[in-house]
């Protein structure tokens, strides 16, 4: 892995510039060429045995509802899946309480999905307590064929927070970068399992540092097309892209605010990495804070009064914090001297990060409340942790056999996915919020 230092402003380097030109916008709804194969390792520390049916499907549904929902369940590491020995089983059950609590389920779910007029196909799922011998509801979703995958996860939502009391994440989405060559980038976005890669933008410069809007409408994001790094804002569903912060010298590390007004910049107008705030559409920057050292890599906490950041100034890369409203820098992380890349739970009550070990860069985690490290992956090549909205999932980007990879793991460590595409290096992924639509 070409690891990014966190001395952002190294970036203007000769290396990245040069004859830098798009290779054009590509329209989001182009699919990406490579799919995601995804490896699932570790189980959580207990788990909900549930079946899930075959669902009846009469017009061969071009999508494996029953299959995808099985997937999302066991990936999440939460759930024990049973496939009910391949049986079918609709909506209209009925329920066999009796047989389900001999296999040992607490939980049954089963489905049908047929085609309607329009071309449209009707997806019908039910949920039951095998426990309590309790009906816990359905979803009735009537989609185009293209959307046929999101009600698929829509359904493993339904079934995530009817059984843990947590709103599920398989619906969302994820973006990250993949680079195929020396001279060709993309900014892809795809569903929370890697599946349905689309392109949002390709180049034969370096792109870095996407970031999801805080309502999943834009992507801000790092490119070197104009022989500098520049922060762009695009919007995800019609692709317009525009410069925002395009300053003298290097323009890198964009965050967002939690209210989605506020961008944090890192610019080197000073000759030094040091960070700005400044309004999300474009204007002017404003310092944050002046230091003699680097500072980088701000992330907002969540209720957008702090921010966390990377800086040198006690030597080596450290984790800081620091009150927008004014106030001392705290310094967050203690624990080696090399810890970089923070990204805060949604909660605000954890904190990963990439902590060098020896030759090794691992994800950690740290309890804001405790001070209580959390080794999440030894791995030699981790970076650029994400959250998922629920913050019940870490995913990040690992080196793996021939190349970079993105992976997920559970908040307790104990469960683990790979998410590889043959021939590409897969890096920088941000996981992207809950939106209306998904």
């Amino acid at each position: 892995m070409q690891r990014r230092r966190f001395v952002l402003g190294s970036l203007s380097t000769p290396l990245l510039r040069g004859a830098a030109s798009l290779a054009g916008l590509a329209a989001l709804s182009r699919s990406a060429q490579a799919q995601f194969k995804v490896d699932v390792s570790g189980i959580g520390a207990t788990q909900i045995p549930v079946g899930i049916g075959a669902f009846r499907d009469p017009n061969h549904c071009p999508q494996p509802i029953a299959d995808i929902v099985r997937a999302d369940l066991t990936r999440s590491g939460l759930f024990a899946v049973n496939h009910l020995g391949g049986q079918t089983l609709t909506e209209q059950g009925p329920p066999n309480y009796a047989a389900w609590r001999s296999q040992n389920l607490e939980a049954v779910a089963g489905g049908s999905v047929a085609q309607v007029a329009g071309g449209r196909w009707q997806l019908q799922f039910r949920l039951w307590d095998a426990v309590k011998q309790a009906d816990l509801g359905g979803l009735a979703l009537t989609v185009m064929p293209g959307d046929l995958r999101l009600a698929a996860h829509k359904i493993s939502d339904y079934i995530y927070q009817k059984l843990t009391g947590l709103r599920g994440v398989f619906a969302t989405r994820i973006a990250y970068i993949t680079k195929a060559g020396p001279h060709s980038f993309s900014l892809n976005i795809a569903d929370s399992d890697g599946a349905n890669p689309q392109f949002a933008l390709r180049s034969r410069e370096p792109l870095l540092s996407p970031v999801w809007s805080p309502n999943g409408q834009e992507l801000a994001y790092v490119s070197f097309e104009t022989g500098k790094p520049v922060v762009f804002l695009q919007n995800v569903r019609s692709g317009a892209r525009r410069m925002v912060a395009n300053f003298k010298g290097s323009n890198s590390a964009p965050a967002f605010s939690p209210d989605g007004g506020t961008l944090a910049v890192v610019l080197t107008l000073t000759g030094r990495s040091q960070i700005y705030l400044m309004p999300s559409k474009g204007g002017t920057p404003r310092q944050l804070m002046r230091s003699y050292s680097i500072d980088t890599e701000p992330t907002f906490s969540p209720d957008g009064q702090s921010l966390y950041f990377v800086s040198d100034r006690d030597g080596g890369p450290q984790v800081y914090k620091v009150g927008l409203s004014g106030g001392s820098v705290q310094r967050v992380t203690y624990s080696g001297g090399y810890n970089v890349s923070p990204t805060i739970s949604p909660d605000g009550k954890t904190l990963a990060y990439i902590s060098q070990k020896g030759n090794s860069f691992q994800l950690w985690s740290i309890n804001l409340e405790t001070n209580a490290t959390q080794l999440l992956d030894d791995g030699s090549d981790c970076g650029h942790p994400s959250f998922a909205p629920n913050g019940q999932i870490v995913l990040y980007s690992a080196g793996g056999r021939g190349g970079e990879v993105l992976k997920t793991v559970s908040i307790d460590g104990r469960v683990r996915s790979t998410l590889s595409q043959a021939g590409v290096q897969v890096r920088e992924p941000s996981w992207g919020p809950w939106t209306p639509d998904r």
